[in-house]
């Protein structure tokens, strides 16, 4: 049984695994503030409602772009999870995961882990060219070679940021749900129309860069190409961005289920 962390800028999303099968996930938000003794409580009563002994596990894997809460989770685990280890606490890093995916950019090294785990798993699904988004705090765009190249992507706000900006660097602008979606385009009320423009705006954003994308990634329409969708705002978006062609919502833990198996294990 093994462990797999992925620690993101708003949300801590991990999960078990027994046998390469995914017994337990949860989803918690990310604070900068906790400590190791106080992860370890929230886990441990965690794994406790599930059935989960910490005796059994025997492997760990962390991946973050949080690095204050990395270092919590380190000692964490060390601490409180490593008895029965049979391998050291993995941390992605680039350097380390060089066997399964090849980094053409002149610094490698700030790649957030995320991108490169979404990449490995994204490569593994599809053995073509690719782009993955993640729809997280930031929205994050990868693109992967069929040789699983990463050759970069792009970056750019996310749906809470945008949304809390326009609350809180206006004067008359609410703090809106955007998970109920507007009727129309045309927004008849101030909260409709910032829905159409979330909603909408973003799926054309989407699709507009993707466009852009495979432009320069493909050289004939017919050659393979795939977007994949993760991250916890992917479902909200993907019916308003026709380009995408699937959604994984476990991407990230796959990648680092993969990871686990060919780099730790070995």
């Amino acid at each position: 049984m093994y462990l797999v962390v992925d620690i993101g800028n708003s949300h801590t999303v991990t999960g078990m695994y027994e046998d390469n099968e995914l017994i337990g996930q949860w989803r918690l938000n990310s604070n900068a503030k906790s400590t190791a003794d106080e992860l370890a409580i929230r886990y441990q009563t965690l794994f406790a409602m599930a059935g989960i002994k910490k005796e059994k596990i025997k492997g760990i894997i962390i991946a973050s772009v949080v690095p204050i809460l990395q270092s919590a989770w380190v000692s964490c685990c060390k601490k409180h999870f490593s008895d029965h280890l049979k391998h050291e606490i993995f941390v992605v890093k680039v350097d380390k995961i060089k066997d399964l995916i090849t980094v053409l950019l002149n610094n490698p090294a700030e790649v957030g882990a995320d991108r490169l785990v979404n990449a490995i798993a994204a490569w593994n699904l599809n053995k073509c060219k690719q782009v993955v988004i993640d729809f997280g705090t930031a929205i994050t765009f990868d693109c992967v070679t069929e040789r699983c190249e990463y050759l970069g992507g792009a970056i750019l706000p996310g749906i809470a940021i945008s949304l809390e900006a326009l609350a809180n660097k206006t004067a008359n602008l609410p703090h809106i749900d955007v998970s109920d979606p507007p009727p129309s385009i045309i927004g008849k009320s101030t909260v409709q129309a910032m829905k159409s423009g979330i909603l909408y705006g973003y799926g054309g954003m989407i699709d507009g860069l993707v466009q852009g994308i495979k432009k320069e990634m493909i050289s004939t329409p017919k050659e393979e190409f795939k977007v994949v969708a993760t991250g916890g705002m992917a479902q909200l978006i993907a019916p308003y961005a026709t380009s995408i062609d699937l959604i994984e919502p476990m991407l990230t833990l796959q990648g680092l289920q993969i990871i686990y198996n060919r780099v730790v294990q070995r």
